[in-house]
């Protein structure tokens, strides 16, 4: 699985130009049809229909899915609707109110955060490391008063390490990529390699 824009004509000309790698072996990913299609729930507007491009590595033949950015593995909402669950729970929001703030279903809002606090150690991390990564002058890192809260201090200072160096992004969108969109998979080896 490969992190992409969402923009459909910029993504398929770098795939068909060779400029998008294989996260396997860096080899150049060529285009090898379509994903089947999935309904995403986003926080504004009504559900889009995604028909995600599929891709064939040229060097080591490893096909993969571009998954678009605002998107996390195997979740039906986007990552900003996700993330927003995340950042009220840090606030001190219970998932019931955070789950009708959102309009998504309570248990779905339940099962977000605990497979948050389950790899909290492992987004911390992760994120750390893009942190110091982006920015090898940043400062030592303070506890943020827990696990939860230290893994969202974490994806914060990755973030603003990124805009800093990089330039403006979205938060959210941004998060699905720096992990791969593996912010909430049920392994913690689905995440990349911090350059």
């Amino acid at each position: 699985m490969v992190m992409v824009g969402v923009v459909g004509a910029e993504v398929e000309a770098e795939l068909r130009g060779g400029l998008l790698s294989c996260p396997s072996c860096a080899g150049g990913l060529a285009p090898w049809g379509w994903a089947r299609e999935r309904t995403v729930r986003v926080r504004w507007g009504p559900p889009v229909a995604l028909r995600p491009r599929r891709a064939i590595c040229r060097c080591c033949r490893e096909t993969h899915v571009l998954l678009v950015d605002l998107c996390l593995l195997r979740r039906q909402y986007e990552a900003e609707v996700i993330g927003a669950a995340i950042e009220a729970k840090a606030r001190g929001l219970g998932y019931v109110r955070i789950a009708r703030e959102l309009g998504v279903p309570v248990g779905t809002v339940r099962a977000w955060l605990r497979r948050f606090a389950r790899n909290a150690e492992t987004i911390r991390s992760h994120f750390t490391r893009w942190a110091f990564a982006l920015d090898a002058e940043l400062a030592p890192v303070a506890p943020a008063g827990g696990l939860f809260a230290d893994a969202l201090e974490a994806i914060g200072m990755a973030v603003r390490a990124w805009v800093l160096r990089l330039g403006l992004r979205a938060t959210w969108p941004l998060v699905a990529v720096l992990s791969g969109g593996a912010l909430l998979a049920t392994r913690g080896d689905l995440f990349p390699a911090v350059p």
